[in-house]
């Protein structure tokens, strides 16, 4: 009997990307998914779990093109010896067009929390879970439907810009996987965002962020979760270290009062169920690295016990947020190449967001286990290494007999455990760039005016 085409494809996916990540992604989980959502669908070439292996592999490889991953579904079914399907990405665009996007964000959640729970209370801050978050922004191609969902900055010309869409992202500070994200138009404030996230805060969590969220508001939202906050203190709110309750030098608990009037973010019925006051500490944090100026600035937080969370401990987590909020967008949107996403629609320009997100989660997974017999935690691991040797490591998986797979996969671990990045706090960069640019102006005018001006 022929063997199906699509089983084939489905094997070899799971027996080179997928095993390592059978145990947090199994197949199982995807069907249960698909299930939960109603999803049903012929035995066609191009399967639901076909396709999510291939977009992720696409995202993993160098080459992220549609043709690239077609050319690897027609080598396998070459190799195979069965009927080779027609290289045009049509078929296999089609069907990443019918993946239903309400699927990604249980299966990233599902990862998420799989890494989570193999995280001990030790290997916690103070035993607590922190999610540190930023916003960023992600540009798409330019298309009418693009541009009407997600417009281009006012200040550009039309035809000039790109579609611009914001996004939020929540990570674990301990694995640096990411927990919850939120997207928007970019005339959407962050803060918005970050105020509907808040609902998913579980009791007992930390979050931690930057000046922008060290307002009243947010730190109502945090606490009516039962979690508490750190955030730098917003540059307009001023700090009398002289007034409140004194726990030692620029170390105080003061009360906040409800702002008097109404912030432009919240409507009127959310405004009232605010409460009237809040008791926050403030604390004046100094940071000495050798060879740098001080850092000093001050955070507001819910922590106000001074024994439990000493100055120290605090000042300790938010060094931490750089790495953990920052740096793991920097991986997204350099590394993994999401800065720029090629769709069309904008159904697909948020699904290939979050095929990127799951992706990214795949690669922390694997720095987690890596580095559980390490020298060094696991986000001292280098994800583009990481990437790169598992990359290298698929098509040798791939080929191993079933008894020798899991020799192979240790191999893997033991290569990523190497891939050590060197300690280096406050590194300070300038930001500057040794090759000079290419002498071709900035768009001033659409491209269509502009070609027949070369014409004319």
């Amino acid at each position: 009997m022929m063997p199906n085409r699509a089983a084939v494809l489905k094997e070899q996916y799971q027996n080179s990307i997928g095993l390592p990540f059978s145990d947090v992604l199994p197949e199982a989980e995807i069907q249960a998914v698909l299930e939960a959502q109603g999803v049903t669908y012929r035995q066609v070439l191009y399967t639901p779990i076909v396709v999510l292996w291939s977009w992720l592999s696409q995202v993993l490889d160098s080459d992220s093109s549609l043709s690239h991953a077609v050319k690897r579904v027609t080598t396998w079914m070459r190799v195979a010896g069965l009927s080779v399907p027609s290289a045009d990405t049509g078929a296999y665009s089609k069907a990443r067009k019918r993946w239903p996007e309400s699927i990604f964000p249980p299966l990233v959640k599902r990862v998420a929390t799989a890494l989570q729970a193999q995280v001990s209370p030790a290997q916690r801050w103070r035993g607590r879970v922190v999610r540190a978050f930023d916003a960023t922004t992600i540009l798409m191609s330019d298309t009418e439907v693009n541009q009407r969902a997600y417009p281009q900055h006012s200040n550009q010309k039309s035809g000039c810009g790109f579609p611009l869409l914001k996004l939020q992202v929540w990570f674990c500070v301990t694995t640096g996987a990411v927990l919850e994200v939120a997207m928007a138009p970019f005339r959407v404030s962050e803060w918005r965002l970050a105020r509907h996230l808040y609902q998913t805060l579980c009791p007992e969590d930390v979050v931690v962020a930057d000046s922008a969220y060290g307002t009243y508001v947010d730190l109502a939202g945090v606490t009516a979760m039962g979690a508490d906050a750190v955030f730098r203190k917003h540059h307009q709110r001023r700090c009398d270290f002289r007034r409140g309750k004194k726990l030692g030098i620029g170390d105080h608990i003061v009360r906040w009062q409800r702002p008097k009037k109404c912030p432009h973010a919240l409507s009127p019925e959310e405004f009232e169920a605010l409460p009237e006051a809040l008791e926050v500490r403030e604390v004046y944090l100094s940071i000495q690295v050798p060879g740098f100026r001080p850092s000093n600035f001050v955070v507001v937080t819910t922590l106000i016990d001074p024994k439990r969370y000493p100055r120290a401990k605090l000042a300790q987590l938010y060094q931490l947020r750089w790495q953990a909020a920052e740096v793991n967008l920097r991986h997204l949107k350099t590394t993994l190449a999401m800065e720029m996403v090629a769709a069309k629609t904008p159904t697909m320009v948020t699904k290939s967001i979050w095929v990127h997100l799951l992706a990214y989660n795949l690669l922390r997974t694997l720095m987690w286990e890596a580095g559980a017999d390490a020298e060094v935690g696991a986000l001292r691991l280098s994800l583009q290494g990481t990437r790169q040797q598992f990359n290298h490591f698929r098509p040798e998986l791939l080929h191993l007999s079933p008894s020798a797979r899991p020799q192979g996969y240790q191999a893997l671990l033991n290569a990523v455990r190497e891939l050590i990045i060197p300690f280096r706090p406050h590194r300070s960069e300038p930001r500057v760039v040794k090759r000079r640019p290419k002498p071709f102006p900035r768009m001033q005018e659409p491209r269509s005016v502009a070609k027949a001006k070369l014409v004319a």
